[in-house]
């Protein structure tokens, strides 16, 4: 089996199908892309048993049949090519590999594609179809606040809420949360299921700016097509927490200010702050917001004062200083607003100016003050 292909669009196809590669794989297989050539269509597949990737490129092949490539070996080969046509000329029975480029021939190992895991199939599917930016938007202002917490697995991942017409992203780590809400979709199932942190880290990287993508699921899996691409994931198999319960509805107090000087603010005055709990103190006044941190075991102290918008009793509030930074630096609004009630309750965060098609609500719970 023999077939040529442009290294540099190979090499592209390869790196996105490479991010599925395990760093210790469990069967010495799972190191290797799997190519199938049928018609002149290569299709590239590889995976960890949780997450899977094929994506497909035209070639010049004088037959069909398949083969397991090490992916190291060969990842390494085309980055360090130009750009080139170059030949695989396959040896069926003892799996050889030969790829001849202008600067001469490189021999390497195969094995039988054969032996390589089926990938899941999408068998009893519901679907829906979102514009691929969008999805990309959502996958970016929500799976920063997912947990790292193995011994609590639904957290870990990205929760997806499928109504209709209608998508909602919801993480946390029960420190922070994000609701992304995309007006914007067409479907038909009304359902929800939790997406892995790898599977939608990869996805981000992968997704076409222009193209649409349709997300298919059923009880086991989920599966994103967009172009010549799909990625397979496993889906988390427990039960998400009932996120609305910790939204709280009443929040009488409301602060409004520039979110870049907010930002800023924080980030220098955190340098003072305890490096156990990285808490910033908020004294919100009428039109005035002091933000203070120490830390007492070094006898570090730090204030600024910001000006802004507030509507409602004067209150003094703690927050991990972190939590807030990396919240603002997700939000795109040039001014936000912070709904807050007391100072045991959770502040909730929110650009000051609604993006059409989309709604975004990020809450952060309250680190107690010490007297």
């Amino acid at each position: 089996m023999k077939f040529s292909v442009s290294s540099s669009e190979l090499l592209k196809r390869l790196q996105i199908a490479g991010g599925a590669i395990g760093s210790n794989p469990v069967l010495p297989i799972l190191e290797d892309f799997l190519f199938t050539i049928s018609n002149n269509r290569l299709r590239i597949a590889a995976t960890d048993l949780e997450t899977s990737i094929t994506t497909e490129i035209e070639v010049m092949a004088d037959a069909d049949g398949s083969i397991a490539v090490p992916a190291k070996i060969l990842l390494e080969t085309l980055k360090a090519l130009p750009q080139q046509p170059i030949t695989f000329n396959i040896n069926t029975e003892n799996f050889g590999i030969e790829i001849t480029s202008a600067y001469g021939k490189y021999k390497l190992a195969g094995e039988d594609g054969q032996d390589f895991p089926n990938l899941p199939q999408p068998e009893s599917v519901d679907s829906l179809k979102i514009p691929g930016a969008a999805l990309e938007h959502g996958i970016s202002k929500t799976i920063f606040a997912a947990s790292n917490d193995e011994l609590r697995p639904a957290m870990t991942g990205v929760y997806f809420q499928v109504d209709f017409d209608k998508l909602i992203l919801v993480a946390t780590d029960a420190h922070k949360l994000v609701k992304y809400t995309f007006n914007e979709v067409s479907g038909e199932a009304s359902t929800s299921f939790i997406v892995p942190k790898k599977a939608l880290n990869l996805l981000k990287g992968a997704l076409p700016e222009n193209e649409e993508v349709t997300l298919s699921f059923n009880s086991a899996n989920a599966f994103f097509s967009f172009g010549d691409t799909e990625l397979i994931c496993r889906l988390i198999d427990a039960r998400y927490p009932d996120y609305n319960a910790v939204i709280p509805a009443d929040n009488p107090n409301l602060l409004s200010l520039n979110r870049a000087d907010f930002q800023n603010s924080l980030k220098r005055i955190a340098i003072y702050a305890n490096k156990t709990t990285n808490q910033v103190i908020l004294n919100i006044q009428e039109n005035s917001l002091t933000v203070s941190a120490q830390d007492l075991d070094f006898s570090n102290e730090a204030t600024e004062q910001l000006a802004c918008t507030y509507d409602g009793d004067s209150l003094t509030i703690g927050f991990n200083a972190k939590f807030l930074v990396e919240m603002l630096g997700v939000l795109e609004a040039d001014e936000v607003k912070m709904e807050l009630s007391t100072p045991t309750r959770a502040g909730i965060l929110l650009p000051a100016e609604p993006t059409e098609g989309e709604e975004i609500l990020m809450l952060v719970m309250p680190v107690m003050l010490s007297n």
